[in-house]
């Protein structure tokens, strides 16, 4: 049976075959081929690393990209905040929001839910994020179409008579591509084909995820975050190196081999051999006519100090470029860095990494799914990595349980949601309000025919009690024009409130609209009413 046709969205046709084939892979002959690029690092000078990155932006890129992977082995401060900078946002929940409330984009989204669920998307997600330090990342699709829906995801198949394993996402070495001659931003994948400019992406529709984020205008390979690090990275490693020396020549004392006059040339080698041994063995065998001395190392102060200095220095810029700030890689015990209310990853960093990596799934993943399996859509559903902004639950339950008398209206579900609160489950025992117990009224007081002197007064105050109050009526007929009147006061308060993002917004907004509260009906009325209830008082006096 001949394979099946498909369409792409841009009406080309392709076979159901080709989104199960490998493209990009490896191979030890061909131009991807993964043990034959050498080290950058072991040999990195201020003209080495001039001549790599110059590279880089002309469009040899697999120096700096092979730079950049040893930096995050190499250098332990890098490779911590680099992974805190990912693991920001790998750690953020994902929501998949429809297109609209229809039926059938209601069912797209529950298809594309589940696929984002998947553990392997997961972990392909995590390795477009490789992105921020290299300026871009590829993840290869590789479609399981045995079965509906269509979908990445790992599968076994028979290969020459034995079960292999084939990954849904597979992330390609970056090295495996290079930028278009022409605008150094369209990127294509190196091949037999075409060695030198390599083939464009388009030519296999729906099989790669590409994620470039723009951390900076320019071009994608001088906007990764191991371009800015590189002179920092250098110069730390220099500082290291001459440490390290430094700690081997004065961290033990100057050794001086003495001969006498009459030594003989093998002499003086057996006392050279055993000055050089007793510093790594503590241990020598020389001539009774032979003596080693030791005498104390030159003056070195500060010198330690500096090479410390220079170290932390460079990590603290590191710190800046990766995280946006330096705090919370120099923080105390008991505090998260020098600010207990600073985040590891400034906020707003957080957010444009998230949004980035969102559009990313959305173009290459999310479309291609919808495509495959529903056909093309006007509109199609998202995924987003949800971000929390943190909010003073406090202020808000308390602004809002003042102004609940006044007439504001919420919703149960926005309380429970800023709360964390579910709804309760049918059946479920809800938690009351205790109410306080009223005294027990003695018997004698309560028995409807004991008319006893003493008691009669009590009976009289029960029987005023049980008829009409004038003071209740005039209560009733004020509360029956409230909301005219409360109206010009809580209209600004309304306003403020759907304006505001956060409590704290809202309750600092109250104080500046006090002068836009209206408060002339309110004050007529009352005034009004405490006038009639104040004569009615003074009459029944």
């Amino acid at each position: 049976m001949a394979d099946s046709i498909i369409v792409d969205s841009t009406g080309k046709p392709f076979k159901k075959a080709e989104l199960s084939n490998a493209i990009a892979s490896a191979s030890m002959t061909g131009v991807r081929n993964i043990w034959g690029f050498g080290s950058e690092a072991n040999y990195i000078t201020p003209a080495r690393l001039g001549s790599i990155l110059r590279d880089a932006a002309e469009g040899n890129i697999a120096a700096y990209l092979t730079l950049a992977e040893e930096m995050e082995e190499k250098d332990l401060h890098y490779s911590s905040v680099l992974g805190t900078r990912k693991r920001a946002i790998s750690g953020l929940p994902i929501v998949v929001e429809a297109a609209s409330d229809e039926s059938k984009d209601v069912q797209i989204a529950d298809a594309v839910r589940d696929m984002v669920r998947m553990p392997e998307f997961l972990d392909a997600r995590d390795e477009l994020l490789d992105a921020i330090g290299k300026g871009f990342s590829v993840v290869e699709l590789n479609w399981d179409t045995t079965a509906k829906p269509w979908r990445p995801q790992n599968r076994r198949v028979v290969k020459q008579d034995e079960w292999d394993e084939e990954e849904g996402y597979i992330w390609r070495d970056p090295r495996f591509f290079t930028f278009d001659k022409e605008t150094g931003r369209k990127l294509r994948l190196l091949d037999e084909e075409n060695s030198y400019d390599g083939m464009p992406l388009t030519r296999y529709p729906y099989r790669f995820m590409v994620h470039k984020p723009r951390l900076k205008c320019g071009l994608p390979i001088r906007g990764g975050l191991a371009r800015l690090v590189a002179i920092g990275f250098m110069c730390k490693s220099y500082s290291i190196t001459d440490w390290m020396a430094f700690a081997e020549v004065f961290g033990m004392p100057l050794r001086v081999g003495r001969y006498g006059s009459g030594a003989t040339e093998d002499d003086i080698a057996t006392l050279v051999s055993a000055v050089a041994n007793i510093g790594t063995d503590a241990a020598a065998v020389i001539p009774d006519s032979m003596r080693i001395d030791f005498e104390q190392a030159g003056n070195t102060s500060g010198g330690d100090v500096l090479f410390k200095n220079l170290a932390e220095f460079w990590d603290k810029q590191i710190s800046k470029a990766v995280l946006g700030q330096t705090a919370s890689s120099e923080g105390t015990p008991g505090q998260l860095g020098n600010n207990e209310a600073q985040d590891e990853v400034r906020a707003d960093i957080l957010e444009s990494d998230a949004k980035q990596l969102d559009n990313t799934i959305n173009r290459d993943l999310v479309k291609a799914f919808v495509d495959l399996n529903f056909g093309p859509q006007e509109n199609y559903p998202r995924v987003i990595h949800q971000i929390i902004e943190p909010e003073d639950i406090k202020a808000l339950v308390e602004a809002i349980d003042t102004l609940l008398p006044y007439g504001l209206q919420v919703e149960e579900s926005f309380m429970r949601d800023k709360l964390g609160i579910p709804d309760p489950a049918k059946g479920a025992v809800l938690l009351r309000p205790v109410q306080p117990q009223q005294p027990p009224v003695p018997q004698a007081m309560n028995h409807q025919h004991h008319n006893c002197q003493h008691c009669q007064p009590l009976h009289t105050a029960r029987n005023r009690e049980s008829q009409p109050d004038i003071i209740d009526s005039l209560g009733a007929e004020a509360l029956q024009d409230w909301q005219q009147q409360m109206n010009p006061l809580l209209e600004p308060i309304r306003e403020l409130l759907d304006a505001s993002e956060t409590a704290e917004e809202f309750a600092q907004g109250l104080a500046e609209i006090m002068e836009e509260m209206d408060d002339t009906a309110l004050v007529k009325a009352l005034a009004d009413r405490l006038f009639k209830s104040y004569g009615i008082g003074s009459a029944q006096d």
